[in-house]
């Protein structure tokens, strides 16, 4: 059994198999997850667990270089926006639109669906290197 960092199978056997530019989705509850992609759903019920749970136990476990977030979250979650500056204030956080956001995720190595459900609470994170 791990000792540390993720214990779900699926995430930590996700995680691990990342390369460097590589993405994963965190997803609220609603987003469309494309045909092809692998789906990790952890939503048990509406707002658990919840986005913010997901992101930091990933972040905590993964090397992100770069952020990804519709920029539709500006005015439709400001909480999980100004969430998501504080938290990647170390990393590039590049706003798209959400329709565009939803195209993006056909290239993720995974998606994980939480119970989350405001608007807007998805991301895209790629991966880094740690060297």
């Amino acid at each position: 059994m791990k000792r540390y960092g993720i214990l779900n199978s699926h995430i930590s056997k996700v995680l691990a198999d990342l390369g460097h530019t590589d993405t994963i989705v965190i997803a609220d509850a609603g987003l469309p997850i494309p045909d092809g992609v692998k789906k990790i759903d952890l939503a048990v019920k509406a707002g658990n667990p919840s986005f913010k749970e997901i992101v930091n136990a990933v972040a905590e476990d993964m090397v992100i270089e770069k952020v990804m977030i519709a920029s539709e979250i500006e005015e439709g979650n400001p909480n999980h926006a100004q969430y998501i500056k504080e938290k990647f204030k170390d990393q590039k956080i590049e706003q798209v639109s959400h329709e565009d956001f939803k195209q993006l995720t056909k290239q993720a190595k995974a998606v994980i669906r939480t119970g989350e459900i405001t608007p807007y609470a998805n991301c895209i994170l790629q991966s880094g290197v740690f060297f």
